[in-house]
């Protein structure tokens, strides 16, 4: 036998649900009808405010902190005094007057004589008085002498100087030396000096120019001076 009563429309299988929905209603409207409130509207005066009565608060010193007083300074120390015997005789001395009368004998004094103070002074070989002599040259004049001399050392510098030594240390063409000497109060050559390409090359100068011979001085004004003498060395290396 089937039913006559559709399930899908029996009300009261949701009745929990709509139970909670009305009693969360009601609790609604009940909680807002107690707290609902009315006020009655009155206007209120505040006053004014006069910044001008306010006085400045004064605030009272309840502790007032002191400085202490800085420390005495230590008493200085007792000064020593040393008792010294006076035993240290003391010779005065006697001023005598400088005054001279008549009768104040004049010593007379004799003549100084100044040394004279020797000085190396170089003077250059164009132009001094008197040229060094070299052995052989002491005749003619002094244009003759300088002339003579020149040739002489340029004659014993080529014959003594060894030019195959420039093959040797690896050089070829043209090679140039620039010697300075001195010729002092003496007549001795000192003071060499030499510029080469090549320190071999110096060397060799310095060796050939200190086998010159001692010569006769060059005289300034008749005395004896130093003579500062340049003499180049030129020569070609054969390759």
């Amino acid at each position: 036998m089937e039913p006559k009563k559709n399930p899908q429309a029996n009300v009261g299988r949701n009745s929990s649900l709509y139970f909670a929905i009305g009693l969360a209603l009601m609790l609604f409207l009940t909680n807002y009808a107690i707290n609902y409130k009315t006020y009655d509207k009155v206007e209120i005066d505040i006053g004014q405010l006069d910044l001008e009565e306010i006085e400045d608060e004064e605030i009272p010193i309840t502790e007032q902190i002191q400085t202490p007083p800085p420390p005495p300074p230590p008493p200085a120390a007792p000064e020593v005094i040393e008792i010294v015997e006076d035993e240290v005789e003391i010779e005065e001395t006697v001023i005598e007057s400088t005054e001279v009368d008549q009768e104040t004998e004049i010593v007379e004094v004799e003549e100084v004589e100044v040394a004279e103070i020797e000085e190396d002074i170089d003077v250059p070989f164009s132009v001094i008085e008197n040229v060094p002599v070299f052995p052989g040259c002491e005749k003619g004049s002094n244009t003759e002498k300088r002339n003579c001399m020149s040739k002489k050392i340029s004659q014993f510098v080529n014959k003594k100087f060894n030019t195959e030594l420039a093959g040797d240390l690896g050089l070829s063409g043209r090679q140039r030396i620039n010697v300075i000497f001195k010729i002092d109060k003496t007549g001795t050559v000192t003071g060499i000096r030499a510029r080469a390409p090549h320190p071999g090359l110096e060397k060799e100068a310095k060796r050939v120019i200190g086998l010159l011979p001692k010569m006769k001085p060059g005289k300034q004004r008749g005395k004896p001076v130093n003579v500062p003498y340049s003499l180049p060395i030129i020569f070609q290396v054969q390759d």
